[in-house]
């Protein structure tokens, strides 16, 4: 029996706060750890399946042409070669988050240098690398094509486009103001577990073992890339050793892997080599970042301006939504943001942890710093003292804001009284500084389904395709229905990762846990409301702990209860009015300590913390982790990250962890993070919202702002290497 519930009024019942297990928000471990760290959880290119057999995938050598395999019939016949494959079916790109159907295909021409145009298989994967290395490409009939963002065509993005007030005329009558570009490259997920698939068929049914994170999209992107009904696909993927947004949607070994094992009727492996994750899945697109504030003499803003460009492939409809948080995070009646699409020939931009805020949050913080060193107040004074009463363009409130709180809160943990002036502490050949910024990412409620069943022993299981990447959905999911049911975290059994399971919402935009929590939630509640039927009680007078049933001054163990009988009810959550009806953001606030070397210009992050506000925290020790995820990208945003590209032909230079430098441990100091309590009736009846991205939205910015105190230098060209700090010194 399905129990839907639409979120159309503020879920102000918070049953959660008073439930007998005491399990939600407990920073308790996660169930699966074991298995990932001894190494026995399976991840997609582990599973050992009778006949296997292995592909590799070959790179386009350019960024434009029609693709011709000149020796391919001498590679066909190399020792163990099975086929050398071409389709039109091949991906050019993964596909978008939630885009639901196949993206760009067709493998007969090459649009960027690294595109996967071919897949070759062989008996044993050092065969089909070694064939893959021999097969020559050449393109011809190629053209020149832009693979500069500074040169490219742009297309403005109109439904971007907000023009409210008069910022021109704002920004002249300011007692202050701070007109600055700042610019991002573009990022890499570089997650720890490649891009891997393993496809194979019985009869025309195909299960694909992948690593995925929105199986119920990625199903379907299946589906129609290989031009068969979804009820044909199953995916499996249990365990994802990372995305970061870079397995959102569908990618080019999936697609590869699945023709091979049908045309060769068996198994096929196909797992991308870390080169090729770089090249040719999905990246975050570089910024070019205008901002413009206006304010009077108390630092309060008036006016405020944010222009962007960002690019990606021809063809795609992804633009880096830099913009999201500057729509609500601060006030200023005259208001002015554009966004810019430049068409290039690299790789595919798309979703990185974060998309937008990460960025955006991140310039929009460095330029309020420079707002309070011209205005001549305290970076945190400036920002209490702009934080609007009401959305400042659409008038809406604000579902629930401990904005304020955080920074306060954050700033006293820190000791940023003890804050030094610019360029006044040195210890020794080192530059002590201390910077600031804040923290806002959107949040979002979206369609999910989860089956519970309450077994004859007493004990449940939790069923849904989502999926859990790290950022422990398996743990949270069986604290929903260990609370609601009255069971120990032990006897919750929670199965994930399996497209044969109630399609969730998917691990993405930071609305997994809420979505996917809420449907094992509206389940339990229905699981509850027959118990107590059976019980002739009222379900809100029925307290479940222990595994009893406890009512009416009695107590029956709920195996008891159940009388060899299982209860198994199916929770489906859909959005509703609440999300338009109020803003509904997580808020937060970095601090960090800096020291910068005088006479190098190396920087060492050497303490950082964050407040953040997200709602109910669902498990203290997942969401702590969260955060400290985030933050860590923010290290790497603000002094090491760049995914550079060649500009003569647009492909990626430092294609590897050698040179794409991701931070370390050397990297990385002690963070603390501070949760507020919190509950946001409007974002659902778990009154949580999501955290996972917002850890890493401003976090840099409180890093260069902390060299800029620390130096005096402005660094507004990320990252900031030691390079452009010197210059400075």
């Amino acid at each position: 029996m399905t129990e839907q519930f639409k979120m159309d009024d503020p879920a102000t019942e918070r049953r959660l706060d008073d439930m007998a297990q005491g399990l939600v928000g407990a920073p308790l471990d996660r169930p699966e750890g074991a298995l990932k760290v001894t190494g026995t959880a399976t991840y997609a290119n582990e599973w050992q399946i009778e006949g296997m057999v292995h592909g590799v995938m070959v790179r386009a050598p350019g960024n434009s042409g029609r693709v011709v395999l000149s020796n391919r019939d001498a590679v066909a016949k190399m020792p163990g070669v099975l086929s050398v494959i071409q389709d039109d079916r091949l991906l050019r790109n993964p596909a978008q988050g939630t885009a639901n159907k196949a993206p760009v295909q067709g493998a007969q021409h090459a649009t960027y240098l690294g595109q996967l145009i071919a897949v070759v298989v062989a008996e044993s994967f050092e065969q089909a690398r070694h064939a893959a290395q021999a097969l020559k490409v050449t393109l011809e009939n190629g053209e020149m094509v832009p693979v500069d963002p500074a040169t490219a065509a742009v297309e403005p993005q109109e439904d971007q486009t907000l023009d409210q007030g008069n910022l021109d005329g704002a920004m002249s009558d300011a007692k202050h103001s701070v007109d600055v570009v700042y610019t991002t490259p573009s990022h890499s997920s570089s997650p720890m577990e490649p891009h891997a698939s393993i496809a194979s068929w019985e009869g025309e049914d195909l299960t694909l073992r992948a690593s995925y994170q929105m199986l119920k999209y990625n199903r379907n992107e299946l589906a129609d890339s290989l031009r068969i009904h979804p009820d044909r696909v199953r995916i499996i993927s249990p365990y994802v050793g990372g995305g970061f947004g870079s397995k959102l949607g569908l990618a080019p070994e999936a697609v590869a892997a699945a023709i091979a094992a049908k045309e060769l009727r068996r198994p096929v492996s196909v797992a991308l080599h870390r080169q090729q994750v770089y090249e040719a899945t999905m990246r975050r697109s570089e910024t070019r970042q205008r901002l413009r504030l206006a304010a009077d003499s108390d630092g309060r803003l008036s006016g405020f301006g944010h222009d962007a460009r960002v690019s990606n492939l021809p063809g795609e409809t992804f633009a880096e939504p830099v913009l999201q948080a500057s729509h609500f995070l601060y006030a200023g009646a005259n208001r002015k943001m554009s966004l810019e699409l430049a068409r290039l020939h690299r790789l595919c931009a798309g979703s990185v942890r974060a998309p937008g805020e990460a960025v955006g949050v991140t310039v929009v913080e460095n330029a309020m710093d420079e707002l309070a060193h011209e205005v001549g107040i305290d970076p945190v004074e400036l920002r209490l003292r702009n934080i609007p009463e009401k959305d400042p363009e659409s008038g809406k409130d604000y579902s629930s804001r401990r904005f304020r709180e955080a920074l306060q809160s954050g700033a006293e943990i820190f000791g940023w009284a003890n804050r030094p002036g610019v360029k006044e502490r040195r210890e020794g050949e080192w530059l002590i500084g201390y910077g600031m910024a804040s923290a806002a990412r959107i949040n979002v409620l979206q369609e999910s389904q989860a089956r519970v069943t309450l077994l004859p022993d007493g004990t449940a299981r939790v069923e849904t395709d989502m999926t859990d990447i790290g950022t422990g959905t398996y743990a949270i999911l069986g604290q929903i229905a260990g609370d609601m049911l009255g069971l120990p975290r032990d006897k919750v059994d929670v199965i994930l990762g399996d497209t044969n399971l109630p399609p969730a919402a998917g691990s993405g935009g930071s609305w997994g846990a809420s979505s996917s929590g809420t449907s094992v939630y509206i389940a339990c509640e229905a699981i509850r409301r027959q118990l107590a039927d059976r019980l002739d009680v009222n379900e809100h007078d029925l307290m479940l702990k222990d595994a009893r049933a406890i009512y009416a001054n009695q107590t029956k163990a709920l195996a008891d209860v159940l009388q060899g009988d299982e209860i198994a009810k199916l929770g489906h959550v859909l959005p509703g009015d609440t999300s338009d009806a109020v803003r509904q953001a997580t808020f937060g606030a970095y601090f960090a300590e800096v020291a910068v070397h005088a006479a190098s210009g190396e920087t060492r992050v050497r303490r950082m913390h964050g407040s953040f506000a997200a709602g109910r925290i669902l498990n203290a020790k997942t969401a702590r982790s969260q955060c400290l995820g985030g933050m860590t990208f923010g290290i790497g945003m603000a002094l090491t990250e760049e995914l550079a590209f060649d500009p003569r032909d647009g492909h990626v230079a430092n294609h590897n962890l050698a040179e794409y430098h991701i931070p370390v441990n050397a990297d990385v100091p002690q963070l603390t993070v501070e949760l507020l309590e919190e509950r946001d009736d409007w974002a659902s009846p778990l009154q949580a919202k999501g955290i996972g991205e917002l850890g890493i939205c401003g976090a840099a910015a409180a890093i260069t702002n902390a060299i800029y105190n620390a130096t005096g230098v402005r660094v507004r060209n990320y990252p900031a290497t030691l390079d452009k700090v010197i210059v400075g010194l």
